[in-house]
């Protein structure tokens, strides 16, 4: 029997529907197959909120029409018990929505949901930017190569930096010409300075050749050590008593022990820590740094009583991102300490008006040489710790500043010498012009 006008018009209509509905779930299971994965990979490769506006904006034409078919009002969802496919009602909120009927991802694909993508938007923003300027900051501050350092485009600008900064050892006799008439003091960085740069600072040893010159040099001037480390701890190293030793960045000042040095005579061993009243918070920091950063294979946390040292130097690249968010993670919450960085560690101090450079005025007051023109300083360091020494010594037209590195670096040091090795036969040289003076 032929089909009835109402029998066909029912079926064509049927059959519409049903294409319609079939074009539409296909759509569907595309958007749910495709849209993760390509969220995924644009937040992967936007680095700023401006650049991930601009993707999201004008995407491909495919995208537009899986976005279109995952929020329009006939989404078309199979129902997992009876395998009937319904039509349903689906609002633009339920897009990143969890809800009993939503489709299951593809596998290997990451569904997103909105507080994930909002905090994804946050992240690939001013964040990101900051993060980014971290890590940036963190190479540049230990350079390994020439390539690492921007601003040397030729040999001649590597030329011209040794002209502005020459070996001291080439001009000893300048140096020594400058100096007379006058006291020379000596300050001295630990490491990279009298000791090499190692992967594991506890095994930052100074050799016995290195001791035995530093011993002759306090001999014949004024000698201090101005580090990072805490006083124990470098004191441990080099186990000289006529010694000045000005720890945590010059927050923990001691003086020669009585009977070993002619300098110090009735004055008191410890001499000045004006960090004091911060003790017990680098201590609590201390224990949260450890705590955060003991996933990060490689990184090191070392307490140097009036400030912390968070080393990377053998923390993979790749995680260096990571590790720079989990100390600024910890250091945010304590608002009166302050974050900075040196070769290959992050340095937390306390915020008081006090760097390596006010301990060097400490010191030469302490010696009597406040505001005396008969002295002539002479501080010899590699990180950029000491540029604040530096700077004081440029400031007040005395002394000089000399700085080991291979490699060309910003710096308020007059002169240069390239490792620890340098160094010891500057200061050999320097104990036996003053020999010969005498």
């Amino acid at each position: 029997m032929a089909p009835t006008c109402n029998e066909t018009l029912s079926l064509s209509l049927s059959l519409s529907i049903s294409h319609q509905v079939l074009c539409i779930y296909i759509s569907h299971l595309l958007v749910t197959a495709f849209l993760p994965h390509y969220l995924s990979r644009l937040f992967k490769h936007c680095k700023t909120t401006k650049s991930l506006i601009r993707i999201i904006l004008v995407p491909s034409p495919l995208f537009y029409i899986f976005f279109y078919k995952m929020v329009s009002q006939n989404v078309v969802v199979p129902d997992a018990t009876t395998g009937i496919i319904t039509v349903s009602t689906v609002s633009n909120s339920s897009v990143f929505t969890p809800s009993a009927q939503k489709p299951p991802t593809a596998p290997g694909h990451i569904s997103i949901s909105k507080k994930k993508l909002l905090k994804s938007l946050e992240i690939s923003g001013d964040q990101s930017q900051r993060l980014n300027s971290w890590v940036d900051s963190m190479r540049a501050s230990s350079p390994t190569h020439l390539k690492s350092l921007p601003s040397l485009s030729s040999q001649e600008e590597l030329n011209s930096w040794i002209k502005r900064h020459p070996s001291a050892l080439d001009m000893f006799e300048r140096i020594t010409e400058a100096s007379r008439g006058k006291e020379i003091v000596m300050f001295l960085d630990y490491d990279g300075t009298l000791s090499p740069i190692v992967a594991d600072p506890d095994r930052a040893f100074i050799s016995s050749k290195m001791r035995r010159t530093v011993k002759k040099l306090a001999k014949c001037f004024p000698t201090s050590i101005v580090t990072g480390r805490c006083i124990d701890k470098v004191y441990s190293f080099v186990k000289l008593a006529e010694l000045y030793y000005a720890g945590s960045h010059g927050m923990d000042i001691k003086g020669p022990t009585k009977g070993f040095s002619r300098y110090n005579k009735d004055k008191p061993s410890v001499l000045y820590q004006p960090a004091g009243d911060f003790l017990p918070m680098i201590d609590e920091a201390f224990k949260q740094l450890v705590d955060k950063t003991k996933s990060t294979p490689g990184a090191k946390v070392e307490n140097n009583k009036f400030c912390l040292s968070v080393h990377f130097r053998c923390v993979d690249e790749k995680k260096w991102s990571e590790l720079a968010l989990k100390v600024r993670s910890v250091v945010k919450n304590y608002p009166t300490l302050k974050l900075s960085q040196g070769r290959k560690v992050f340095e937390i101090r306390p915020m008081v008006k006090w760097d390596k450079g006010k301990a060097l005025e400490f010191l030469l007051e302490s010696l009597g040489f406040d505001n005396s023109s008969d002295v002539f300083p002479i501080y010899i360091g590699d990180d950029r710790t000491d540029e604040d020494a530096f700077k004081l010594l440029q400031e007040r037209g005395q002394g000089l500043g000399l700085l080991v590195t291979k490699f060309p670096k910003d710096t308020n040091a007059s002169y240069s010498l390239q490792d620890p090795l340098e160094v010891m036969d500057f200061l050999r040289r320097l104990v036996e012009w003053k020999q010969v003076q005498q």
